[in-house]
Order: structure tokens, then sequence, then C-alpha cells
């Protein structure tokens, strides 16, 4: 769902490669109905909701693990988005994530590197976005430096060029605007620079178009080019006109400040020359759930990498996430967390929960919800993020409903239960002897949870029995019932 248009692709994995069946677009400008408080006008929630019942229909009844849906820029800046989204979610009938601007330039870049051939050699990519436009530079499938800059071909077009006229004064402050933003870019893109340059959004195609229609150059980019079709832009003067070049009806009123951001890289981060490719966003996003499938997760990647980083235990993280992993097991169904991301997200919160000890020991709990709320995380949704920093904040000390802000009933419901799961699995290794889980069985309903140990286990450890009468008092500040059997 981006700040421009809406897109959707259905594929089917024939012989782990991805073959498109559908692809369906529409041009919601969903960045245009921001007000001026960033808020989204029902104006323009309407036309998007539009536009997703009519998607709805053709992913009706698909697995949730094979559905991913995500929004960009004007989601990220919308003072509302929540609000949108649970609307949307309603329609769809699947979850809807936001994915930060990095993100969103990693997966653009899979996208493009899946369409193009599998040669070494950097490339730098740009996608030109409604609110934001990526900048990778990677080799083959790995990226080695990412950013999304907050211009687009909307809010341009919009600050710019409202009334669809095309100055040289307008072009040249589009253009100079779209400089200052490259300025925090520059000098290190052109150190570590690139082999060849490709564009993948659709202001980029409509830019190859307009070259080509005017016989400046075969669908190739260059900046001799470039000058040549601002020339013949501020000559023609207004947008209207543009059909003459070969552009579209519904990205007329978008090309001129498209355009500008692009002759803006050009001159600023000195490319010489680019071509077009078709794949972007959604097609690196079908490629990231097939990796997940295949077992090349990327945030499997990216929690190693904290690990490193940050200098944890990882034997003590593992044992933790074992002990809660066991508990889970038992009482998984009965306390509706019983997904893959159920599972995933206690798994990950488990080993990241001393994180912030990286910091300082005192709040340590509440250093790592921060580095995990903040951090670009390649891999995660926005949301994903702040579920997994919720369970890290919760993982120690007050049980409070401070910890769960901002989450609506039914998702603290489950983040509770969640968090409760990495308490245990915390207290049961305390120790920090990276024992294996001891034999444990349980059994819960609603707010009550009962833990059923070995009575010679419990014996032998009389701290970790003092924890889980602490515990006790802990939980039921929230109204959680906790009781300790033995056998």
């Amino acid at each position: 769902m981006g700040s421009n248009s809406f897109h959707m692709v259905v594929a089917r994995q024939v012989h782990g490669e991805i073959r498109t069946l559908e692809k369906m677009g529409e041009k919601v400008q969903l960045g245009a109905g921001l007000d001026i408080n960033n808020c989204l006008t029902e104006e323009a929630q309407q036309r998007a909701l539009a536009c997703l019942g009519r998607f709805a229909q053709r992913i009706s009844g698909m697995p949730p693990e094979a559905v991913q849906i995500v929004g960009t820029n004007a989601l990220r800046v919308a003072r509302n988005a929540g609000a949108f989204i649970a609307r949307a979610e309603e329609v769809l009938g699947y979850p809807v994530e936001i994915i930060a601007g990095r993100e969103e330039a990693r997966l653009i870049y899979l996208g493009v590197a899946h369409t193009l051939s599998d040669d070494t050699g950097r490339r730098l990519v740009i996608d030109i976005g409604g609110g934001s436009t990526e900048f990778i530079i990677g080799e083959r499938f790995e990226t080695q430096a990412l950013e999304s800059l907050h211009m687009g071909c909307v809010s341009f077009r919009n600050r710019y060029f409202p009334d669809g006229k095309i100055s040289r004064r307008q072009m040249d402050q589009a253009v100079t605007h779209a400089s200052q933003e490259l300025l925090n870019i520059r000098s290190g893109y052109r150190e570590l620079g690139w082999h060849s340059a490709v564009g993948s959004s659709g202001s980029i195609k409509a830019v190859a178009t307009a070259l080509s229609t005017l016989r400046i150059n075969d669908g190739v980019l260059d900046l001799k080019g470039m000058r040549e079709l601002r020339r013949r832009l501020i000559d023609m003067g207004h947008v209207r006109r543009l059909a003459d070049l070969g552009i579209r009806a519904d990205r007329q009123s978008i090309f001129p400040a498209g355009f500008a951001i692009l002759m803006a890289a050009f001159e600023s981060l000195g490319i010489e020359s680019m071509t077009y490719a078709d794949g972007a966003l959604r097609e690196g996003l079908l490629y990231d759930i097939l990796g997940r499938i295949q077992h090349e997760d990327v945030r499997e990647r990216t929690i190693s990498a904290l690990q490193e980083r940050y200098h944890l235990d990882q034997r003590h993280g593992e044992a933790v996430e074992n002990s809660a992993i066991a508990v889970w097991q038992s009482v998984s169904r009965d306390w509706d967390i019983d997904t893959v991301a159920d599972e995933e997200l206690l798994r990950w919160a488990c080993r990241l929960h001393e994180i912030g000890l990286t910091i300082s020991h005192s709040q340590y709990h509440k250093h790592g919800a921060y580095l995990l709320r903040y951090s670009d995380l390649p891999g995660f949704t926005q949301q994903f993020q702040q579920e997994l920093a919720t369970l890290v904040r919760g993982h120690r000390r007050k049980f409070s409903p401070a910890i769960f802000e901002g989450f609506n009933p039914e998702e603290t419901s489950r983040l509770q239960r969640l968090c409760i799961l990495v308490r245990l699995g915390v207290l049961l290794q305390h120790a920090r002897k990276y024992e294996e889980p001891p034999k444990v069985s349980a059994r819960a309903s609603n707010k009550r949870l009962q833990l059923i140990l070995d009575d010679r286990w419990l014996r032998e450890r009389p701290l970790t029995l003092a924890d889980l009468e602490n515990e006790k008092e802990y939980l039921v500040r929230q109204g959680y019932t906790l009781q300790i059997q033995t056998r």
C-alpha cells in the first residue's frame, strides 16, 4: 500500500522460483490524502478501502502465511494510521503491517535483484515512490547501503507543481530541494561506488518512456538525455501536454515531480546511465516469503547479528528459549497463541531479553526495549518490532499495564500471555547453568496458569521456588493467577 499506488501480485512457487499469476495496481494516491495535521482524510481512506475491497476478493481463502500486506511512507507518517489499518484489516481479512524506510529499501533491492541477471559488481537501485525515495547499493542479492529519503512524487507534486504548471522556477526549486535531501548520502554513496544503476519505480519507467518517445535515448537514461527532457518539459509548460510524450493520464500530474527527484539523483550522485527494471517492493515481498519457506529467513540473520553486536550470552538465551517453549507447547492452544508468528515472537524475545545490558544493568529491560523498538532490523515490520520490544520490556520486574500501552485489548491479551512465558523461561533458568528445560506441564484458561513441575527438581532449587512465589504477586496485579504444583 504505497503513497501513490496500491499494488498486488499473486504468484506460485515452481521449482523454487516465483511464477507470477496475476498483477493488479491502482493509483490510490493515499499520500495526497494527508491533511495539514498529517492525518488521512476520510475521502482518501474511502478510496483506499474501495481498492482493498477489490483486492480482497482475489486473496480470499489463502492461508495467512502466504499473504503479506505492507504499508509504506504515507502510513509511516499518518497520525491516524492505526485507525485506518483496523478498517483495512476488516476489509481484507488479513493483518496489515507498516515497514520502515530501510526495510522498504531492502525489499525493493531484493525484488530488483531477482529480476536482473545474476551479475557480479555493485549496482545502485533507485525507487521513487509517492512519499519517499529509496537508494540502495548492493551486489547480487546482498545490500551494502540502504537509505530512504523523505521525498516522493506525490509530496513534491503537491509542493512544487500543484496546479499542473511546469515552469523553470518550479523545476529548479524541486531539483534543489531533492539535491539538499541527497546531501546526507552523497559522499558515502559516491565513495562506495557502483558498476551499474537501475531504476525500479513507475516514475522512472515513465521518464524512460518519455525519452524513448522523443527519440532522445532508446529507453536508457543518461545525464545528457535528462537535461534535454528537462528543457522540453519547461517548454511544454503544463502536465496536460505530457500525453504527447506517451505518459498515461493517471501519471501526468506527478510526472514533473518524479522527474525532478531523478534529475537531482543523476547530478548529485554522478550517475552516468541508468536502465529500468520491473522488479520492486511487491516482488521483494514475494521472495522474502519464499526465503522464509525455504528456511533462509533474513530475520534469523538479524537476530544472530544483534546477539553478536551486543555480546549476548547466547547459551543462556537458548536455555531461556527452550524453557519458555516447553511451557508454550502445553498452553498455546488454550491461550490462543499457537500461530507460527506467536512462536517466532516468543523465541526471539527469549534470545534477546538481555540486550539492554550493553547499556546498563540498571533498568536493562527498558534499555533493551528501546533498542529493539528504534533500531533498523532487516526483515521486521514496525509492528513486529514493537511487539518484540514489549516482551523484552516486560520480561522482569513489574508486570504493569504501561508495558502494553498502544495495543488494542485483543493484542494486549496475546502479548501478556507471551510475556508471561518469557518471564517463566527466565525464572526457570535463573541459575544460569545452561540446563535442559525441566520436565514441565501446564494448564491454562483465560487468566489462569497452572504450572506442574517435578517435586525433587523444585526442592533442589529453592531460589527458583522463591522466584516463582514472587512471580505470583507480580502477575496477580494484572488479574492473572499462577499456581505451582508438583508431582
